[in-house]
């Protein structure tokens, strides 16, 4: 993707948080400078990859295949294997009309996703086999706002906004819009988007980004390029 792209991307996500009256925390509006500025107080928040996150997947089509997040918060692993402190996480993304993220699961993370406003969130499920694989013709059963529901093999659930699903690992699922974009909450465990995402194709989880102009904010996969 180009930055110019990436940059585009942000002013919109900002307008359309805004709608909502959600407010994003202080240091998302650092600039480079402002990062620079504030280390080491941010070494934390570095480590933990807060902060804007817009993939393509890899795949050069964000508007078909792609989404945008924004970490708000993120744990320590050490916590969570060792069952205690901060062992999890929150983060804001928004889902456009019918932009796919692609199907995937996770090893560790368990994860709410909540329509927080908008259109509708579609959500397409698949079960797994004993070791966790994708398996096409497997369903299995979710808690939608704490109560059971069974799902069958490829079901899309829809969801209004103010209504969620909790997804474990081995829940294979994936996700856009429907009908207009969707604002999304997401509570979990501790979140490692590195080695965390299982995804059913061979894409990737980040984009390579071109420099055509200077960024507006730094996103998550920037900080080692550019604070290191």
């Amino acid at each position: 993707m180009k930055r110019s792209r990436v940059n585009q991307i942000m002013a919109e996500a900002e307008e359309f948080i805004a709608r909502f009256g959600f407010q994003l925390p202080p240091f998302a509006w650092w600039g480079l400078d402002e990062f620079r500025a504030n280390l080491p107080a941010a070494e934390r928040l570095i480590r933990a990859r807060m902060g804007w996150d817009i993939t393509d997947y890899g795949q050069g089509d964000f508007d078909r295949l792609g989404l945008f997040l924004f970490t708000l918060r993120n744990g320590e692993l050490s916590d969570l294997q060792a069952g205690g402190g901060m062992a999890y996480a929150e983060k804001l993304l928004i889902s456009r009309q019918d932009q796919i993220s692609p199907t995937h699961t996770h090893v560790l993370k368990a994860e709410d996703i909540i329509n927080r406003g908008g259109a509708t969130m579609a959500i397409q499920l698949y079960g797994s086999d004993a070791e966790g694989n994708f398996c096409e013709t497997a369903g299995g059963t979710v808690y939608c706002d704490g109560l059971p529901r069974a799902f069958a093999a490829g079901e899309v659930l829809r969801f209004a906004p103010g209504q969620s699903v909790t997804l474990c690992p081995g829940d294979w699922h994936a996700f856009w819009g429907e009908g207009g974009d969707v604002l999304i909450g997401e509570v979990s465990t501790v979140n490692d988007d590195y080695t965390d995402n299982i995804f059913r194709d061979p894409i990737g989880r980040f984009s390579e980004i071109e420099e055509d102009e200077a960024p507006r904010h730094l996103l998550v996969s920037d900080y080692e390029k550019f604070l290191s």
